[in-house]
């Protein structure tokens, strides 16, 4: 495949003008929209104006080549537009920009058409060859003049045959992994082909890795350049001379870093350092609120499989169970039904560990995994609620048995516990770094291995234990004596308490203290406030999908599909399923959800309804009493949520 395979006549324009980079991004859309590989231009703006938020595209030299890729895209292809008078679209060198390539890329695994737009992406480094596009008179020249300096380069590549006795390694890496990997490496060995010296570039595109360095390389290497803005795997450099930058310094500064590589005076780079210290994007330039935002996401998307693999088969467990067996086993009584539960559960009940566990490894890397994951564990499970003889009054198993181990109420922290787990068990390790820091260079290999999970393990379970899980336990208690104190007072005002604790931590303890106070009034013969209860546990995934479905541009591509499973676990009492859009923008979610599950249950209480089963969802509406008027409130509570959402969130993109 050639370059000129992706471009067609209609997606060039040699007379573009434009004063912004929305407007550039624009108009290279509708060149795309031409060519038809675009199923969706909205989508393929949204996602080129989003890979621009990371950094820009925009090379130096007059050069743009916004890229995107994903499901709007239905096949490779490209687009080209010369303004000759030049725009602004943020360059690394301030200039305007006179030539723009738009890149589109389908998301499947085959990637033949990676390496065709890699070696666009290095001839446009060639001032003559971009020059001369910018010079074409015509469409069919601009076609001619990329076929001739393809057909020149590939006969040079193959001539090409370099040696030398200085070896230098280089990684490349930039998060679409399209454009400006392939020119850091070619800017690189350009570089040290000038300075007359070997090299070897690993790239590692949206195609996978490719050109990877092996051990015995890594060995004899003199220095290993590492210019990437996504993760690279750092361990096997351990005790190597490593340079870590941008990928863009890898086009603008590749004289530099060979330079520096070469002089000798680079620090020896230690496989136990910090991944932020690794990370070329260095989070002291990005405030604590993204800092906070991109470890929070790194949990939710590992968490997210879980949520909805676990969540999924519950649902279906419901649906082929037989309520009439044993009510208060509901999802339970038949075998095929025992099978899905179970399974829904052990994936569900891995959800918090994993939240914690990847917040703390996004922190801190492989060392915080284990402690974040005991800290999540020790958030969904509590504190073990022991009897320990009189034996047992003082001293150590004294203090622990009166402390830790003796409390009549939940110790359950939840989702908020396994938030909090995650973060400190991240910084547990940052600390306990610094702190081995001056430790003889022979430790080195004791450090993750022995030292930091005994000790970070030991720190996490001490601060669960005696902080984390008690102040929740306590909490959890007031709010139980709250419901017991309003159950004859108000039944409207009860209902309205019980639907929006149910939507506060969506699954964690104050969700789980409302659901507990419902299943207990079941045993007591008080129906309705189950049915209050379940409600306002349904509303908030609902109420978050429909606002995916009507509010699209409120939300990301991956929020929209993750919004769509909402229905079915919004349908299914699965709370839990909105615990992502809470997680990422909780200031917002939170409300919006809280007072659609709050007038839900509210209504529940006015209209009479009444449940018998303690969980279900729509599969045990046939036992709902008044079901029509509890469709009511549910609808009600759900479009309050969703209209909530549209008012309080901002479009992320905006729509045609």
């Amino acid at each position: 495949m050639r370059i000129t395979d992706l471009l067609s006549k209609e997606s060039i324009r040699l007379d573009g003008v434009s004063s912004t980079k929305k407007e550039t991004i624009r108009a290279m859309a509708d060149l795309m929209e031409k060519s038809g590989k675009i199923s969706d231009k909205n989508a393929y703006v949204e996602g080129l104006i989003k890979r621009e938020e990371e950094s820009t595209t925009a090379v130096g030299e007059g050069i743009a080549i916004p890229h995107y890729k994903g499901s709007a895209v239905t096949k490779p292809g490209l687009a080209a537009m010369v303004i000759k008078d030049g725009t602004d679209f943020d360059s690394i060198d301030g200039e305007p920009v006179k030539l723009i390539f738009a890149i589109a890329a389908p998301d499947t695994k085959e990637n033949v058409h990676i390496d065709v737009l890699s070696k666009l992406s290095v001839l446009l480094m060639d001032e003559d060859f971009s020059q001369k596009l910018i010079n074409a008179k015509s469409v069919e020249e601009f076609i001619s003049i990329i076929d001739d300096a393809e057909t020149a380069k590939d006969n040079a590549e193959s001539e090409q045959v370099t040696t030398s006795d200085k070896k230098i390694l280089a990684v490349t890496g930039c998060p679409t992994g399209i454009a400006h990997t392939y020119m850091a490496a070619e800017g690189l060995q350009k570089a040290a082909e000038k300075a007359g010296c070997a090299i070897k570039v690993e790239t590692r595109g949206s195609g996978g890795a490719k050109n990877v360095l092996t051990e015995s390389e890594i060995a004899e290497a003199d220095c290993i350049i590492v210019a990437a803005d996504t993760k690279v795997p750092m361990e096997r450099f351990n005790g190597k001379k490593v340079i870590v930058t941008q990928v863009s310094d890898g086009i603008s500064k590749a004289d530099e870093l060979i330079a520096k590589a070469l002089g000798g005076n680079v620090p020896i780079f230690t496989s136990n350092e910090s991944d932020e210290g690794v990370s070329a994007k260095s989070d002291n330039k990005e405030g604590i609120g993204h800092r906070i935002y991109k470890h929070l996401m790194s949990g939710v998307s590992h968490m997210l499989p879980f949520v909805i693999g676990g969540g999924i088969l519950i649902a279906i467990a419901f649906l082929l169970d037989d309520f009439t067996i044993d009510p208060s086993n509901f999802g339970m009584n038949t075998p095929i039904a025992a099978f899905f539960k179970t399974v829904g559960g052990v994936a569900f009940g891995l959800m918090l560990p994993v939240l914690a566990g990847f917040i703390a490894y996004s922190i801190a890397d492989r060392p915080g995994l284990a402690i974040g994951f005991v800290g999540g564990m020790l958030a969904s499970t509590g504190n073990s609620i022991l009897e320990f003889t009189n034996s047992y009054s003082g001293g150590i198993n004294g203090y622990l048995a009166n402390t830790v181990f003796n409390s009549s109420g939940t110790t359950v922290s939840g989702f908020l516990g396994a938030l909090v787990a995650g973060f400190v068990a991240g910084y547990i390790v940052l600390l306990l770094r610094k702190i081995f820091s001056k430790l003889p260079e022979s430790l080195e290999g004791i450090k993750p291995t022995l030292l930091y999970p005994v000790l970070g393990v030991f720190i996490m379970g001490a601060l669960m234990l005696f902080v984390f899980n008690p102040i929740i336990g306590v909490i959890n208690d007031a709010l139980a004596n709250l419901l017991n104190s309003m159950g004859s007072t108000s039944k409207v005002i009860l209902g309205i308490v019980l639907g929006g604790m149910m939507a506060i931590d969506m699954g964690g303890p104050i969700n789980k203290a409302a659901y507990v106070f419902g299943t207990m009034s079941i045993a007591n013969g008080n129906y309705d406030i189950m049915a209050a209860v379940m409600v306002g546990g349904m509303v908030p995934p609902i109420g978050i999908a429909l606002a995916t479905t009507f509010f699209k541009n409120r939300f990301s591509k991956s929020e929209r599909q993750s919004g769509i499973t909402n229905y079915v676990m919004g349908l299914a009492f699965i709370t839990e399923g909105a615990i992502p859009f809470a997680a990422a923008d909780p200031l917002h979610v939170i409300p919006a959800a809280a007072v659609g599950a709050a007038v839900a249950g509210a209504l529940s209480m006015v209209f009479g309804c009444t449940l018998m089963a303690p969980h279900g969802g729509l599969f045990v509406f046939p036992v709902v009493g008044n079901w029509p008027m509890y469709l009511v409130a549910l609808a009600a509570g759900s479009v309050i949520t969703m209209f909530m959402l549209a008012l309080l969130k901002k479009p992320v993109y905006k729509e045609n």
